[in-house]
């Protein structure tokens, strides 16, 4: 028998799978009135909490840090139903990580725990499973910060096993933390103090106005403090600024608040006017003290 009469048929229509294309969301909160607090929570902010307002539902549910041994939801033994910001495992869109987590948990019992994302489930278009999909895309978030993570566990309940282990490491590793605004946090990070500003703009536009306020030496914060640098984190730009450490947190919120009206004029101001070279020089400097967190 030749070779040609030894050629398996051509597969059928039916044995073939649809190919679905994962493409990975570089902006994955894009849409939400809660973005900027949403990157905060997921990459810098230790132990905080925030209800969730869902789409047409009065369910409860509440958004958390850093759950027990990072898991993606649980459910607390007194039916507290929450889900997980920071954890091990993300696909190409973590907005589609956080809905599936949220559709677990809304169908899950007291005690249950997901301990990781779904990620290999393939996204279909009609799968409705993004946080852009089950939230009120118009509601920020109220973030309650607190000094450890005693909020795991119901009033009066002692941790135990793996969760108290894992309840004494994340207390452990909390960073003294103030929220000045939406986005903004004071962190202390051992002998150095930071403010730490997720900006909605877009990056284009942001590193602009940073740059007209640079030029013009108004890109501080007062004495004792100095722009670091920026990094980038889910589609936005994160400014970062020095803190004298000696001084509370509090003491910098006037400074945050008259930093943010200036940078506003100058984002107004690029309408109308395009930088010019000492500010694009600037620009070009701001642009080498960046770093990307995907």
């Amino acid at each position: 028998m030749g070779k040609g009469s030894r050629k398996k048929g051509p597969k059928t229509t039916s044995d073939r799978k649809p190919k679905v294309r994962d493409v990975f969301v570089g902006q994955p909160f894009e849409g939400l009135a809660a973005e900027t607090e949403l990157i905060a929570l997921r990459e810098f902010v230790p132990s905080a909490t925030a209800a969730l307002t869902l789409a047409g539902s009065g369910e409860k549910v509440t958004l958390g840090t850093v759950l027990p041994m990072a898991a993606a939801a649980f459910v607390r033994s007194d039916g507290e139903r929450y889900i997980g910001m920071q954890v091990q495992t993300r696909s190409s869109d973590i907005s589609r990580d956080l809905g599936r987590a949220l559709k677990w948990v809304l169908e899950a019992k007291e005690g249950d725990v997901l301990s990781v994302p779904d990620t290999t489930t393939p996204p279909t278009a009609d799968e409705k499973a993004r946080l852009q999909d089950l939230l009120d895309t118009n509601v920020e978030l109220d973030v309650t910060l607190y000094n450890d993570f005693a909020w795991w566990l119901p009033e009066d309940a002692d941790a135990s096993g793996d969760v108290a282990l894992s309840l004494e490491r994340a207390n452990a590793a909390i960073m003294p933390t103030e929220r000045l605004g939406s986005g903004a946090y004071w962190v202390l990070a051992g002998e150095k103090a930071h403010l730490r500003w997720v900006r909605p703009e877009p990056e284009n536009l942001l590193l602009q106005a940073l740059a007209r306020l640079s030029a013009a030496g108004e890109l501080g914060l007062g004495e004792g403090s100095r722009y670091a640098g920026s990094f980038r984190a889910h589609g936005l730009l994160v400014p970062v600024w020095d803190l004298d450490p000696e001084a509370h947190a509090r003491e910098w919120a006037d400074a945050k608040d008259q930093l943010g009206v200036r940078l506003d004029a100058a984002l107004k101001s690029l309408d109308t006017e395009p930088l010019n070279a000492a500010e694009r020089r600037s620009r070009d400097g701001l642009i080498g003290r960046q770093l990307t967190i995907r």
